[in-house]
């Protein structure tokens, strides 16, 4: 007997064992998150509350979560990634320098930084005498000083964190800055102002203003096959390869730096970090202007850090023999559990460095570096554009999947490695190396570090994904995003269509928003939000849709490379 229900199916393999195959109709939770990625709306949308400051209505309106990871948030990770592919062809090929003024100051804000001054010279005095109450008062007058420097429209800080240490810290160390000898020289010339590449003229009177696709990989720590896992694992230098993948953020700003000085104009660039198949991190980068291949390898294999950390080489405790720490001294520490001798600062292990003893750690790119002259609006730049940020919506761990046993396994003694290396001056790890790190205080667990470093899915790097440089396009990630939002703007004006806006620009300062937190009585069903934003985002995308096909001919939205 059937009915028209989905049933269980179970097969019987001849000389196998019995197996059952249950087919289940979708969760409607499911259901709906699969339509909002369809439709390209937010799938863990954030409710807000816009309150009317002049009726006194409230409203609940969802809005983008914006994660970056698809693990997260399909759509919302799609959209950052198409906006950065936007940023990355914005600026890779202008054929003119990038204009970036910055306002005059107003008179609001020289009064501001006038105070602002006055307290810090107080601070100072109050220091030099010894007055701790006063300095804890100062400290909160210059914090009010820089959220109000902060409202009245000015970047940056003047303030760097300080904590209880900073007054006993010894001054700025200063390190030779010769080149060591197992490097290359450079060429060193002055830096000048130009951030745009050299023009050629063709025979037939074209002219070309190339641009540059680079590579840059780790140098081998042994052997491995094409999927990534070492032929020999015991011989496998997993320590310099987890050191390598937590300096390979410094690495890299020296790598910007030493080209511009050898090329002798600011080089701009567009760079994104992945992982190998090995886990070793490297580097995609689009480079506004053409160099010879020449220089840029020269300048990769003279590109290195140096790292003057404590040496860390071999552990001094056991993970079952841990300094301990010690409450009853005037300043806590951590001490040895049986000479009950404090460890030595971070500073004090810093200072005892000698330099004839060398660096910690030297960071190095491989030989293998890849350069390719990518000409503006072909093929070729296209398909740059989209390798440059294919993995940009996962986590570093999700670019390559395992493709064999010793492959997983290599990953997980990569990690294991990672674990136990310092990854900076607070790291916990540095217990293990006889070293109290900064700010140590109780539960120091070494192993158990919370730094980025140390996550499985950033396979050591803890830096950001998404590198560019301050005169790439002119324009920062929010102005590019605005440009978007008024191309939309203008393609729905072109048929007189009035778009939705949670905020109406005729008023601006008339609504209040807040953002309502798990528990909250006024927290809509989940659900039912994603329901709305699901119907929303088809809305907008009908209207737009609509619009773009009815706009006449002449009319510049028409014309727009945004659509």
């Amino acid at each position: 007997m059937t009915d028209d229900r989905q049933q269980s199916h179970t097969e019987v393999p001849e000389g196998g064992p019995v197996r059952i195959n249950k087919i289940l109709p979708p969760l409607a939770r499911q259901l709906a998150e699969t339509m909002a990625v369809e439709v390209g709306a937010c799938i863990r949308p954030l409710a807000v509350k816009r309150t009317d400051a002049t009726t006194g209505q409230s409203r609940v309106i969802p809005l983008p979560c914006g994660a970056t990871r698809s693990a997260k948030c399909p759509s919302c990770a799609e959209r950052a990634r198409r906006l950065r592919i936007w940023q990355a062809r914005e600026g890779w090929h202008l054929t003119e320098e990038p204009t970036i003024t910055t306002a005059e100051p107003t008179g609001e804000q020289m009064v501001l930084i006038r105070y602002r001054a006055e307290l810090e010279d107080a601070r100072a005095g109050a220091a030099a005498a010894g007055h701790a109450d006063q300095v804890k008062e100062l400290d909160a007058a210059i914090s009010d000083a820089d959220a109000m420097l902060r409202g009245a429209g000015v970047r940056g800080s003047l303030t760097r964190q300080r904590s209880d240490e900073d007054e006993e810290r010894p001054a700025r160390r200063v390190r030779s800055t010769r080149r060591r000898q197992d490097a290359p020289n450079l060429p060193r010339h002055r830096v000048t102002a130009r951030t745009t590449g050299r023009t050629f003229a063709a025979k037939d009177g074209r002219t070309y203003q190339p641009s540059t696709f680079l590579t840059l990989t780790m140098p081998s720590y042994g052997p491995v096959r094409p999927d990534g896992s070492p032929v020999d694992p015991d011989s496998y230098d997993y320590r310099r390869a987890a050191r390598d993948a937590i300096h390979f953020g410094l690495l890299i700003d020296r790598f910007w730096q030493n080209l511009r000085r050898a090329a002798g104009w600011n080089c701009q660039y567009f760079a994104c970090v992945e992982p190998q198949k090995r886990g070793a991190p490297h580097l995609h980068a689009a480079v506004r202007g053409t160099l010879t291949r020449k220089l840029i390898r020269q300048v990769a294999a003279a590109t290195y850090h140096q790292v003057w950390w404590p040496p860390h080489d071999r552990r001094r405790y056991r993970l079952d023999r841990l300094p301990v720490w010690d409450e009853t001294r005037p300043r806590p520490c951590y001490v040895d559990r049986e000479t009950g001798q404090p460890l030595p600062t971070w500073d004090q292990a810093v200072d005892a460095i000698d330099p004839d003893d060398g660096p910690a750690h030297v960071a190095r790119f491989g030989r293998q570096v890849d350069i390719q002259g990518v000409l503006g609006g072909s093929k070729q730049a296209g398909e740059c554009l989209g390798y440059l940020v294919k993995y940009l919506t996962k986590s570093i761990d999700e670019c390559h999947e395992p493709e064999s046993a010793g492959a997983a396994d290599h990953v997980d003694r990569f990690t294991e490695a990672l674990r136990y290396e310092p990854c900076s001056e607070r790291c916990a790890n540095w217990l293990l190396y006889g070293v109290q790190p900064v700010g140590a205080k109780l539960g120091l667990m070494p192993g158990l570090c919370t730094g980025k470093a140390h996550r499985p899915e950033n396979l050591g790097y803890a830096g950001r994904r998404c590198l560019v440089s301050r005169k790439w396009s002119g324009r920062t990630l929010t102005e590019h995003r605005g440009e978007r939002r008024e191309h939309v703007l203008r393609v729905l004006g072109a048929v007189g269509a009035k778009p939705e806006q949670t905020t109406p620009e005729s008023a601006p300062d008339r609504y209040t928003w807040q953002l309502l937190r798990p528990g909250d009585p006024d927290q809509p069903d989940r659900l039912q939000l994603l329901m709305q934003v699901i119907a929303q985002r088809q809305r907008w995308r009908q209207q737009y849709e609509h619009a773009r096909d009815h706009a006449p001919p002449e009319h510049p939205a028409t014309d727009d490379h945004a659509a």
